[in-house]
C-alpha cells in the first residue's frame, strides 16, 4: 500500500481500536507531563509489568517535578536501584533541575526547547508532547518501528540511517489533526499487543489488510536487522574488605556506567592475571589499601544491555591503612544491615544476600 493511502485509511481503524483494546496503565490515566515523562524514561528498554510497581513507588516519593529536582540525585538512584539503566534516572534528575531553574518549573511545550534537556531524545520529546498537550509531534520507539517497516514492506535494515529517516516522516504524516497523543500511544500498543517481534497476532490486527507485510506472507521475516557480533563477556573481581564488622563501600563517578551508585571495591580482570590478583590490584587502584588473605565468597552471573559479566566476590581484610576514593568519589565504612541505605546495582543483588544487606539492590 502506498503512503498516501495508509496516511487516508491507518488512522481511523487504528484508533478504533486502541478505544476498545488499549490497557488500562497508570501513566495513561493522566495528562500531567512529568509523570508521562516519566514513564516514559522508565519504559525504555524496560517491560511494562516490571515498569509499574517501580512508576509507583517512585511517585510516592517524588510526587511533582519539584520534588524530584529537590531531591539529592543519591535519593533519586535509591528509588531507581534495581530498574538498570541508570543514567535515565541521572538524565530525568538533572534535566528536573534545568526545568525548575530555567522554564518555573513547567515542562516545555516546545519541541526543541524539551530536547535541549538531559537525555530528551526525539521520541521521549515527542512521546510527552503528544500525550500530555496533543502537540502534532511522531514517536518512533522499537514498536512504532516494526509496524511501520511492516506496514510499508520495508526490506532493508530497520536501523540504517536512511530507513529511519522514511519512518520518522511516515509517523509524522500519519498524526490525525487532534489526536496526536491517542495516536502514537495506539501505535505504540499496536506493536506491543500485535505486531509482536515473533509470531504476530495478524488476525487481531485493525491494520492487517492495509500491511505490505502481510499480504506478501513477510510478517515473521520484516523487519530485518543486521547482524551483531557476539556479546562480550567480562569476570569482575569484586573485594568486600571488613574492618571491625564494617565493610568498604565505594561510590562510582556520577557518569558513566552505573555512576552515582554505591559498590564493592573491584574491576575487570586483565589478561592472564588470577581474580586474587585483581581484587588487590582494584582494591589498591580504587581506594588505596592493601588487603591481606582472601577467601572466595559468591560468584554471580549478571548481563547488561551489551555485554555480560561474571562477578567474583572475595572477603579480605586490611588491617592498616585509611580508605581514600582514589578511582571512585566516596568511600564509607557500613555495617551489613545498613547496606540497605544505598542505591547498589542489581548485580549486587547476589553478594549483598549472602552478607545480609539484600534490600539495596532489590528495590
Amino acid at each position: 500500500m502506498s503512503e498516501s493511502s495508509l496516511v487516508r485509511e491507518l488512522p481511523r481503524r487504528l484508533l478504533a481500536w486502541y478505544s476498545r483494546e488499549r490497557r488500562d496503565l497508570p501513566w495513561r490515566r493522566t495528562r500531567d507531563p512529568y509523570r508521562i515523562w516519566l514513564a516514559e524514561v522508565m519504559l525504555q528498554q524496560t517491560r511494562v509489568d516490571a515498569v509499574i510497581p517501580y512508576y509507583r513507588r517512585f511517585l510516592s516519593r517524588f510526587p511533582t517535578l519539584t520534588a524530584l529536582a529537590a531531591a539529592p540525585l543519591e535519593e533519586v538512584l535509591w528509588a531507581w536501584a534495581g530498574l538498570g539503566y541508570y543514567a535515565r534516572a541521572r538524565n530525568l534528575h538533572a534535566a528536573a533541575r534545568r526545568v525548575v531553574a530555567e522554564h518555573g518549573g513547567r515542562v516545555p511545550r516546545d519541541l526543541e526547547e524539551l530536547r535541549a534537556l538531559p537525555g530528551v531524545g526525539r521520541y521521549t520529546a515527542g512521546a510527552v508532547l503528544s500525550i500530555a498537550f496533543d502537540v502534532p509531534a511522531p514517536v518512533l520507539d522499537g514498536n512504532v518501528a516494526r509496524v511501520l517497516a511492516r506496514l510499508l514492506r520495508l526490506r532493508g535494515d530497520i536501523r540504517a540511517a536512511a530507513t529511519q529517516r522514511r519512518l520518522w516522516r511516515v509517523a509524522e504524516q500519519l498524526i490525525p489533526s487532534g489526536r496526536a497523543g491517542d495516536f502514537n500511544q495506539a501505535m505504540m500498543e499496536l506493536g506491543a499487543l500485535v505486531c509482536t517481534p515473533a509470531r504476530p497476532r495478524c488476525p487481531r490486527c485493525p491494520a492487517a489488510r492495509l500491511c505490505g507485510a502481510f499480504l506478501h506472507g513477510e510478517q515473521e521475516e520484516l523487519p530485518r536487522k543486521a547482524r551483531r557480533g557476539p556479546v562480550p563477556h567480562f569476570d569482575v573481581g569484586v573485594g568486600l574488605v571488613w574492618r571491625r564488622g564494617r565493610v568498604l563501600i565505594a561510590r562510582r563517578p556520577p557518569s558513566g556506567l552505573l555512576g552515582g551508585l554505591w559498590e564493592f571495591p573491584g574491576g575487570k580482570r586483565e589478561e592472564g592475571e588470577p581474580l586474587e590478583e585483581t581484587v588487590r590490584r582494584e582494591v589498591r587502584e580504587e581506594v588505596g589499601l592493601e588487603i591481606g588473605r582472601l577467601s572466595p565468597l559468591v560468584i554471580c552471573q549478571h548481563a547488561y544491555s551489551h555485554f555480560r559479566v561474571t562477578l567474583h566476590a572475595f572477603e579480605c581484610r586490611a588491617p592498616r591503612g585509611r580508605a581514600r576514593p582514589l578511582a571512585c568519589e566516596a568511600v564509607r565504612w557500613v555495617r551489613p544491615a545498613d547496606l540497605a541505605a544505598y542505591p547498589f546495582p542489581a548485580g549486587s543483588r547476589g553478594i549483598l544476600r549472602r552478607i545480609g544487606g539484600g534490600a539495596a539492590a532489590a528495590r
